[in-house]
């Protein structure tokens, strides 16, 4: 996945300092930003006043969309750099491929993840025969300064452990969850978890006191913790839970996001997340000049060229603005 901003902004994120100790009600409600050439996407992170979730720090969330007659989801090949990316599919399909060779297309309650490290490059995009709907999130999490410089990789894990409890089957994406462990490769005490909650469900979730959270609804109305969060918004929930209670009048899903507040201070550009200005600088001039990153083969078009940076040094500050 693709920040495709001509302009992107530079996120100074990371740090403790402003990571509420107790419990908090955070309501926050995506920009919308087109990804490729038809799909448009919420953005919910970055945000205006929130920047991580553990080692969360980026968000989007796109559909329901009608592709039945469109190309869908379109993102020519693309650098990254000291991240991981999370693809998480309710409906459709995402044919993945990267400089490393794989090739692989993913599907609904599937994880696709990707391991930047020091440098990968890849293309994401709906298969020409594709199905009729397209709805999903698209997520990055922060390397730590210790694993940033790995080598790239790329999982993809069709099967992931599952809690249940009454009117809820809560699929593990990433990390932990209850006792249940995902197999994606994880760096940094995290969780991810697919939230399926059937009509009537009033259930109380296991939670850890040191992680903070999030909850993105992506479907239906549901009401975390007392507050209603409806499709496309996220209620950030700040720490010092040890559960969550979750009500739904009619089936809704959610995505449960969290981890341990993430301490190193990050400067997050495009596509590259580094600890400095002149770590993003290096890079855009590697992708530009065709080093580094590597080759996206079989995708049908060019690249995508990085763009320009600010006139004024970019610097890590602390994870709110």
């Amino acid at each position: 996945m693709s920040n495709l901003d001509s302009k992107p902004i530079p996120t100074r994120c990371g740090g403790r300092g402003d990571v509420p100790g107790e419990p908090v009600h955070e309501l926050l409600t995506g920009r919308l930003v087109p990804l490729g050439d038809s799909t448009v996407v919420r953005r919910l992170l970055p945000n205006l006043g929130r920047r991580m979730v553990g080692a969360w720090c980026f968000v989007d969330h796109y559909g329901p969309d009608d592709i039945a007659d469109e190309p869908g989801m379109q993102v020519a090949p693309h650098p990254h750099m000291g991240l991981q990316t999370v693809s998480w599919l309710h409906a459709g399909e995402v044919l993945h491929r990267d400089s490393l060779g794989s090739l692989q297309t993913v599907r609904p309650f599937e994880l696709g993840l990707m391991t930047s490290g020091r440098a990968i490059s890849h293309s994401e995009e709906s298969p020409r025969e594709h199905a009729p709907t397209l709805h999903g999130a698209q997520l990055w999490v922060a390397l730590p300064d210790g694993d940033r410089h790995t080598a790239p990789a790329f999982e993809h894990h069709a099967e992931l452990p599952v809690v249940n409890a009454p009117g809820l089957t809560a699929t593990v994406i990433l990390g932990e969850l209850d006792g249940a462990v995902s197999p994606g490769t994880a760096y940094t005490p995290i969780v991810g978890a697919d939230l399926a909650l059937a009509a009537g469900t009033d259930v109380r979730l296991p939670l850890e006191p040191d992680f903070e959270y999030a909850v993105l609804a992506m479907s239906g109305a549901t009401e975390v913790d007392g507050v209603p969060v409806e499709h496309g918004s996220m209620l950030y929930l700040g720490s010092g839970r040890d559960e969550l209670p979750l009500r739904a009048e009619t089936g809704s899903g959610l995505m449960l996001l969290g981890g341990e507040p993430f301490a190193e201070e990050l400067v997050m550009w495009w596509n590259f997340i580094g600890r400095s200005h002149q770590d993003i600088e290096e890079a855009r001039k590697d992708w530009s000049e065709g080093s580094r990153f590597g080759e996206v083969h079989g995708y049908d078009g060019g690249r995508l060229p990085a763009p320009e940076l600010p006139p004024v040094p970019l610097k890590p500050r602390g994870r709110v603005r």
